[in-house]
C-alpha cells in the first residue's frame, strides 16, 4: 500500500466532504477505513491516521502563511 498516496487521497476527502470531515474528526481510523474500503492493518492504519493529521495541519499554515503574504503584499 502507498501510503502518501493513501494520505493525499484522504486529505481530498476531508477537504471536499464536510460530512466526511466530521466522521473524520469523530473516529479517524473508522472514517479511513469506510473511505478505503478495505480494512488496514493497525499498523499501517495508524501511520495514515498520522500522516493525515500532519497533512492537514501543514495545509492550514500554508494557507495561513498565503494570506499573511497576500496582505502585506509580497
Amino acid at each position: 500500500m502507498d501510503i502518501k498516496a493513501k494520505i493525499e487521497e484522504i486529505v481530498k476527502k476531508i477537504k471536499d466532504d464536510p460530512n466526511f470531515m466530521k466522521s473524520f474528526q469523530e473516529n479517524p481510523e473508522k472514517a479511513i477505513e469506510s473511505a478505503s474500503g478495505i480494512d488496514i492493518p493497525d499498523g499501517i492504519l495508524d501511520q495514515v491516521v498520522t500522516g493525515v493529521k500532519a497533512k492537514l495541519t501543514a495545509d492550514k499554515v500554508g494557507g495561513a502563511v498565503d494570506s499573511i503574504k497576500k496582505m502585506i503584499g509580497k
